[in-house]
């Protein structure tokens, strides 16, 4: 029988109350001590003063707050009381806040501080009075987590607890978590890397080394968190890993090293080796709808065998993918086509969701459970090895050829002069569209417009080189997440130059 992840929590506290369970912001927390806030933000988290009779539907919590040790212990004593909690960044726009707790009909939660030390007063009203009550299944629903939002409100993903636990077990195992482990958590708390680093690590009674959220960007505080508390898994964005790699040290404690959230170019992994001597490396895929469906270790002797990190030829023990062609089809062979996949510990739909159409559809059987189509363009090859080639939504028409800029942007960052590269289809009175590139060069190189046109014209056809070229002198801005904030690129954009 499956143990849920709060009773595993629970387990390890009773067995080892003095062990570690969380280490950060200045302070290792025990389990004893982590148990004993979450269990005072649980008795905050039921019905206010019995005003909500038996059998009404469980009003979810939302939880606006950077991770901590207070945070974490509130998440903890909404599964320890089965209440739906909605996982919402600090950094969501007042505006886009006040819709998603409408939408939701979420209830927004004090301060964590205020809640573990049982201190907070709940008022309970939403941000217009009483929005419309939860009408999934306040039974079973765990975690609420949400989309990026760029396109405009996030979409808020329902698990179950179900599939929080069967991943956070699946994670511990194939990852050997046990109690002497102690793994890095760098992203934010409404993330779902946070259900393997947070959750699956306490779970196994293992320590989590928490990031100050407020330094994720800084890279000596990144080296002194790593060094402080030696760790064992590290995963990432790739922007983690160039942030370790300015640092020049060398982490030899870190047992795996977990490549997760985009593509990673050839120049950035080859930091990695050095970075972390002792380590074994995994390029994990995944989407927040369906947490991780592939695993693939890395051969740090050969790691691109096809010019980008593989996905690997199977998914993840239970999970199930297959790839439509563009005819809809299932592509059977080598070729291209729309990864769709299917896992144990997805949601099987949005509580909230875009006006688009839903990705969440019927397969080649009938199953009760859908299948989630990613977006995410593949290549099968010979071999059966599957790689990513780009998304289905970077496709654009450019004097009627299509283009995927996620290709172009792949082949600049090919170029070992080039530290990081972003594409953009800006709009063109003549063509329609036009591509722009921006790219940050690496120290020292003389790489310019001429030179760089005539190395993608070997790589790429022709209506797939930028048009226009901008140079940038500094990191190009990043989401929360490490990717390229494509929005803020864009501007400023110089005109036209002409072909």
């Amino acid at each position: 029988m499956e143990i849920s992840l709060s009773r595993r929590v629970l387990r390890h506290g009773r067995l080892n109350p003095h062990a570690p369970a969380l280490f950060g912001h200045g302070r290792t927390t025990t389990y004893r001590e982590l148990l004993g806030l979450a269990a005072t933000a649980a008795a905050g988290l039921g019905p206010r003063d019995g005003r909500e009779p038996a059998g009404d539907p469980v009003r979810p919590a939302a939880l606006v707050a950077a991770k901590s040790p207070a945070a974490v212990a509130v998440v903890l004593g909404a599964l320890l009381v089965r209440r739906p909690l909605l996982l919402v960044s600090p950094e969501l726009g007042e505006e886009a806040l006040t819709a998603l707790l409408s939408a939701t009909g979420a209830e927004r939660l004090p301060d964590p501080e205020e809640l573990v030390a049982g201190t907070a007063v709940r008022s309970g009203a939403g941000p217009a009075g009483e929005p419309a009550t939860f009408d999934g299944d306040p039974g079973n629903t765990a975690l609420l987590l949400t989309t990026s939002g760029s396109t405009g409100l996030p979409k808020v993903v329902p698990l179950s607890f179900g599939a929080v636990d069967r991943f956070t077990g699946w994670a511990a195992e194939h990852f050997g978590l046990t109690p002497e482990s102690t793994v890095l958590s760098h992203a934010p708390l409404n993330f779902d890397l946070c259900l393997l680093d947070i959750w699956a690590t306490l779970g196994s009674g293992g320590c989590v080394s928490l990031v100050d959220q407020g330094l994720a960007g800084n890279p000596a505080h990144l080296q002194e968190t790593l060094q402080a508390r030696p760790v064992d898994l590290v995963q990432g964005v790739p922007l983690l890993y160039d942030l370790l790699a300015r640092t020049g040290a060398h982490f030899g404690s870190v047992r795996h090293v977990l490549v997760t959230g985009e593509a990673m170019a050839p120049r950035a992994f080859a930091a990695l080796p050095e970075l972390f001597p002792g380590a074994r490396f995994h390029n994990v895929y995944g989407c927040t709808e369906t947490n991780d469906s592939f695993v693939h270790e890395i051969d740090p002797a050969g790691p691109m065998p096809y010019g980008s990190l593989p996905l690997g030829r199977e998914p993840v023990p239970g999970a199930e993918a297959w790839v439509r062609a563009d005819d809809g089809s299932v592509l059977r062979g080598p070729g291209r086509g729309e990864l769709v996949v299917r896992t144990p510990f997805q949601a099987t739909g949005y509580l909230v969701a875009g006006p688009a159409e839903s990705p969440f559809v019927a397969g080649p059987d009938d199953g009760p459970v859908p299948w989630y189509r990613t977006g995410d363009l593949v290549r099968r090859h010979e071999d059966g090895t599957l790689t990513l080639e780009g998304r289905r939504d970077f496709v654009v028409k450019v004097r009627g050829v299509r283009i995927n800029t996620a290709e172009v942007e792949a082949a600049l960052s090919a170029h070992r002069e080039i530290v990081e590269a972003a594409v953009l289809a800006l709009p063109d009175e003549r063509a329609g569209k036009r591509l722009h590139a921006v790219v940050r060069r690496a120290e020292g190189s003389r790489l310019n417009n001429l030179s760089l046109r005539q190395y993608l014209a070997q790589r790429l056809p022709r209506a797939a080189v930028p048009s226009t070229v901008a140079w940038a002198e500094a990191p190009l801005p990043r989401t929360s997440t490490g990717k390229v904030d494509r929005a803020l690129v864009a501007r400023p954009v110089p005109a036209p130059a002409g072909d």
